[in-house]
Parts: C-alpha cells; structure tokens; sequence
C-alpha cells in the first residue's frame, strides 16, 4: 500500500460522495447518449454495429472531421493533462513543449502508415492481419504478443494513474475507481463497436477541451495571479525556493534542462510505441474515408500540441508561484515528491483558486481523459482477440454474426481483464515513473519491423519474427548495464533513473532495424504485394459464403425458384462514390472462392481512387518530415542555451500557447460539426418524422 500513500496529508479536496456520485453519474450518462445515438444511426443512416465491418472499422465511412476528433481524444491521456502540469513543476517550462512535439509527430506517421495499408491491404480489420498474411503463424503470433502487451500495459497503468488521482482527490478506494473507471466504456463499447467509440470520442473531446480552456483563463485571471505579467513576476520573485538542479542557473524559465531533455527523449520513444504498436490507431485509419486519413490524422496531431504546452505551463508555472503561500492547499506544508509523482500540482492548483467548483469540473475532466484511452483500448483488443484469435485459429468458417458476437464477449473480457491488471499493479506498489521508463524498452522493438511489413519488400520471415525479440533483449541489457555500471547495482530505484532508461529505450527502437536488415541478407526473398489482394480477397469471399448460409438458414420459408442473390459488399468501399465499381468487381469472387484469381488479382478500388491514395501518401510523407523537422530541430534547439525567459517573451509565448488551444478546439470540435452536418441534418429529420408520427398516431387514437 505504499504507492498508495500519496502525501495528501488527510486532505479531501472533494467529498467522496461527490466522486462516487460523479464517476458513477457520469458512466450512465455517456452510455445513454451513445446508445441512443447508435439507435438513430441505424434507424435512419443505415449504420448497423450488428455487422462486423461497422463494429470493427464503422463501414470506413469515417470523415476527416470525426477522424481527427476520434484521433485527438484517443491520444489525450490523462499524462497530456494531469501529468504535463506535474512535470512542468518538477523540471521547469522546456517541458510542457517537450510533451507537445512528443505527441504530434507520431499521428503524422500513422498518417502514412495508414494510407499505404489501404493501398496494399485495403480491407483490413488490424495491423495484425497484415502481419499474418506476409510472415504466417509464427509472426503473427509474436506480433499478437507485442501488441496486446503494449496495449494491456498502457491501459492499465491509464487506469491505475486514475485511480490514484481519484484516491488523493477525493478519497475513494483506489479499488473502487479502478472499477468504476472502466464499467461504463465496457457497456456502450462492447454494444457500439468502433462507431460508438468515434462518437464518445468527440464527446470527450468537446467536453475536456471546453475544460481545459476554461481552467487554463480562470486561472490566469485569478486576482492571486494577476495575468501573464502577474505570473512570471510570482515566479522570478521565488526563484530560491523554485531552483532546479541540471536547469540553466537553476531556473524554471530556462529551456536549458539536463532532466527534461532526457525526459523529453524517453517520452518520444515511449510515445511513439503507444502509437504504433496500438492497433487502435491503426483501425481508425482503416475506418476512415479514402480521402478523411491523412488530413483527419494531421489535423489531430497539430490540435494535440496545444494541450500539454498551454495547460502544463499555465499550471506548472502557477504551482511555483503558490506553492509556499497561504492560500495552497497543503501550506505550511511542502509540495512533496510523492505528490508531484502523483500528479497533484493541476487539482491542488485548482482548489487554491477555483475552489470546490473547480475541483469538480477537474473530476469530469479526468473522466473524459481516462475513459477515452480505455474505449480505444477496448475495441482494439477486442478486434485482436476475435479476427486475430477466435477467427484465425478457433473458427475460421465464423460468419459475420458470430464475430461480432465474439466481439462482444472480448470487450467485457478486455475490460474485466485490463482492471485486474490494474489492481495488480496498484496492490504491488507500482511506481508510474519506473512503469514510464520500462514501456519504451519493452514496445519499441517491434515499431520498425511492422512498418517495414508495408514499406519494404526484402523483409524476410526470419528477420520480422526475430528481429522485436532480439531488440527487446538489446534494449533489456543495455537498460540494467547501464543502471550497474552507473549507479552500481541494479535496483528499482537505479533503473527508474533517466539515462538507463534512455539508453535502453535507444537500443529497443533502433537496433530492431540492424537486426532486420542483416537477417534478410540470409536467403534473401522478394515479396510480392499483390499477395496481400489474394488472400484478403478470399479471405472476404468466404465470410460474405458464410454469412449467407447463416441468413438462409435462420429464414422459415425460404423463397422457392429465387436465384441466389450476391451479397453485397458496396459498404466495404471507403465511400459511395465508387461502391458500385467494387460490387462488379468481386461479384464473381463472392459466387465461389475458387474464382479468385490467384494470378492477376484485381485491386477493389478503381484506378481514381488508386491515384488519389498514391497522391495522399506523398503528402503524408512530405507533411511527416515538415513535423518532424520543426517539432525536433527548428523549434526547440535554438532555445537550448543560456537563456532565462524575459517578461515579455514569456507572455508571448503563453498567449501563443493559449491560442493554440482555441485552435484545437476550432480543429477537432467545431469542425467535426461542419463535416458532418448531412448526416447530423439527415438524423434530426428522422428523429423529428419519427416523434411527429407518434403523436399523430396518439391524437388520431385519443
């Protein structure tokens, strides 16, 4: 229970009825919405969660607008709000930027990586299936192994952080939020499928963003910190009791951080494992439309970058300002380590200006943050167990219905499962910041050899399979060496420390690449992408067979003399423009499996769409490297010096930061409305015909 002693001194920033009543409140209140909302879809936009193709990718008719709203919630972890504000306190103001550029240029890859995925394997469920169709059981089952783990960790260690940040505010038992928390995502997830999570994702976004801009302006213009001026004065006027060891002369408004930058460095390799080995972020490119993937993802990895830079500085630079006040919640007390690692700087800093109000509207903040990574997390381990698994080698004849079916039972076991783990690691005294620095050295080895799956053909078998386990034990040995030879043993403590982490995460994600690279010199082979047609196409074939011998079965006079009607797959095309091209197509291929040809096999998109993917892919390239280029180098390098923040830099540099946030608002909020109006119109209207026929009906009655 010693993780679990946060320091909060017996302080109570919120009743515990309150947090039960907000947890519990807010759970039935989001599964209501989503469910009605899944019950207009199917009503009156012909969107059924009962087939597999819209539980598992939302019939890839997703728009650029709900993408990058899905894309933007899925990525804002509690870390991009509790945790920015709690490591900008602890190692000054290069970090809040630091997490911004850690963030967005991951989304920009996956940008492409999804693009290229709906060239070569167009009708995709997850990154898994890709990996089984080019490397067969060996590599799928050990690329199953990374991802699940990947995910499982992540989420787990979402939840525990929530449940210990319910636990300091509010006092309930952490056993209990680590329930709660997870409960009601498990009932709309497991009933809506991904559509749901598209849905509730844009929920979230609205609602935390609202938040986050309101806390960042009620705090600035509190009387206590007197604006952007007022701020920097407090600091500069507590610089003694605010010096940070490793920062240029100590300062908190210096980019010059031994401790961020490594942090910083950890924090990318860290993120972008949570990225590319999620298959979450893979299935939300497979569910977009042809044209929504790549401005849907980069449009959410420029809104993120306001989120930890606006809100961790806002935050972490008031908390030095009124840490050792009267007005701060644990005064005369100390801030302490344990606090700060708990992320309590945001919720203290709350009560000390807003109050009780505050701290309520924070509660629903923490909600949205954490109950976004877990639906994610839920469909897409969902998808793994019932495509990659149940369907792959338990039932390959399972129809459509049985998977959705499976589908459902995986999310309620997903959830069951990932809260267990939770507990677990609760129970054992889990430290988040040691939890931090081991997941980059575990994820990380299997990020080049699955991208390399799409973008290099000379990949052998040998070296897909091979090269993660070899990189995992590289980064492995490197991590506890590193922690011996420097700090002379290896313990919990000396592994949890900056640069053995590092060196570590380093060796996990690059060394994978050599691994491949000498492995595919041995008995070198060229693979050949129009495999990847073949097999998803009679992959497709034999579920759509499958599907309608099940339908056939259920129906109690089966119509004499009928021809057998094609099934029909115009919703496995990214949009209607072309669904009529596919049907013609893959006709043939759904009459009889055996009709694929295994020579020449046809892409099921027409050759427009092909040039405008091939288009998009360029772009997303292009746009990765200007990311890259500017969050890495042109940004933050020149900043690296001997320089303190001025008055008047720092408020320009806020006030940007500030703007930043109404930008995402603009981007994943707003825009998501415009994008989607016909179909937000069209509901409307069928509510409307709906509700006035009823009463008409009634009238007509009474």
């Amino acid at each position: 229970m010693s993780s679990l002693q946060l320091g909060v001194g017996g302080i109570e920033l919120v009743p515990q009825s309150t947090g039960y009543a907000l947890l519990i409140g807010l759970s039935v209140v989001f599964c209501g919405v989503i469910l009605v909302a899944l019950k207009i879809q199917k009503a009156y936009l012909s969107e059924d969660s009962g087939t597999s193709e819209m539980f598992m990718v939302a019939n890839r008719s997703v728009g650029t607008g709900l993408t990058a709203s899905a894309v933007f919630s899925s990525w804002m972890w509690i870390n991009e709000t509790v945790f920015a504000a709690a490591m900008c306190y602890r190692y000054g103001i290069a970090v809040p930027l630091w997490w911004a550029t850690g963030l967005c240029f991951q989304i920009a890859l996956m940008a492409a990586l999804g693009v290229l995925a709906k060239i070569r394997v167009p009708y995709a469920h997850t990154s898994l299936e890709i990996i089984r169709m080019r490397y067969g059981k060996i590599g799928h089952v050990v690329f199953i192994i990374l991802n699940i783990t990947n995910n499982v960790f992540g989420c787990a260690s979402m939840i525990l952080t929530g449940s210990q940040l319910v636990y300091g505010i509010s006092g309930i038992h952490f056993a209990a939020a680590t329930v709660l928390i997870p409960l009601g995502v498990v009932l709309y997830t497991a009933v809506g499928g991904l559509k749901a999570t598209f849905l509730t994702d844009y929920l979230h976004t609205a609602i935390a963003l609202l938040l986050i801009i309101y806390f960042t302006l009620e705090v600035l213009t509190n009387e206590a910190v007197g604006g952007l001026g007022g701020l920097y004065d407090k600091v500069m006027a507590n610089a003694a009791a605010n010096f940070i060891e490793g920062n240029f002369e100590g300062s908190v408004l210096t980019f010059k951080s031994k401790q961020g930058i490594i942090w910083a460095l950890i924090l990318k390799f860290g993120n972008l494992a949570l990225v590319v080995m999620d298959t979450a972020f893979w299935q939300k490119s497979f569910a977009t439309e042809v044209n929504a993937t790549v401005p849907g993802y980069n449009l959410a990895a420029l809104a993120i970058f306001g989120v930890p830079w606006g809100l961790g500085t806002v935050f972490g630079m008031t908390a030095r300002a009124l840490h050792n006040t009267p007005i701060w919640p644990t005064y005369p007390s100390p801030l302490t380590q344990a606090q700060v690692n708990a992320g309590l700087v945001m919720p203290y800093t709350v009560k000390a200006l807003i109050g009780a109000p505050g701290i309520a509207a924070f509660f629903v903040l923490l909600f949205m943050a954490l109950t976004s990574t877990v639906s994610s997390s839920m469909i897409a381990v969902s998808s793994i167990l019932s495509f990659d698994v149940y369907k792959t080698y338990l039932n390959p004849r399972a129809s459509d219905k049985t998977l959705v079916h499976v589908s459902h039972l995986t999310v309620v076991f997903h959830g069951v499962f990932i809260t267990a783990v939770a507990l677990a690691l609760n129970y054992g005294g889990a430290n988040m910041t040691w939890i931090g620095y081991f997941r980059p050295i575990l994820s990380c080895p299997g990020i080049i050899p699955l991208a390399l799956t799409l973008l290099w053909d000379r990949q052998t078998r040998l070296a897909a399979v091979a090269a993660p386990i070899l990189g995992f034990f590289t980064g492995l040995a490197i991590w506890l060496g590193t922690a011996k030879a420097l700090y002379g043993d290896v313990t919990m403590a000396s592994t949890g420390m900056g640069l053995p982490a590092l060196y570590g995460a380093t060796a996990s994600f690059f060394s994978p690449a050599l691994y491949s690279l000498l492995l595919s010199l041995y008995k070198p082979s060229v693979f050949d992408w129009a495999v990847f047609l073949r097999i998803e196409l009679a992959d497709e074939a034999r579920l759509a067979r499958t599907t309608e011998v099940e339908k056939d079965a259920t129906q109690p006079h089966p119509p004499i003399a009928k021809a057998p009607a094609e099934p029909d797959i115009s919703s496995l095309a990214p949009n209607a423009e072309h669904a009529a091209a596919v049907q013609e197509k893959n006709a043939a291929i759904f009459a009889s499996p055996s009709s694929v040809s295994l020579a020449t096999p046809t892409h099921p998109f027409p050759p427009a769409t092909l040039r405008k993917l091939h288009w998009w892919h360029r772009v997303a390239w292009a746009w990765f490297g200007v990311i890259v280029l500017v969050t890495f180098v042109a940004w933050p390098m020149p900043l690296y010096r001997d320089y303190i923040f001025t008055r008047s830099f720092f408020s320009g540099w806020v006030a940007v930061a500030i703007a930043w946030q109404f930008f995402a608002f603009a981007a994943v909020v707003v825009y998501p409305v415009y994008d989607g109006w016909s179909e937000i119109e069209k509901g409307a209207r069928g509510v409307w015909g709906a509700t006035w026929g009823f009463l008409n009906r009634k009238r007509d009655l009474s």
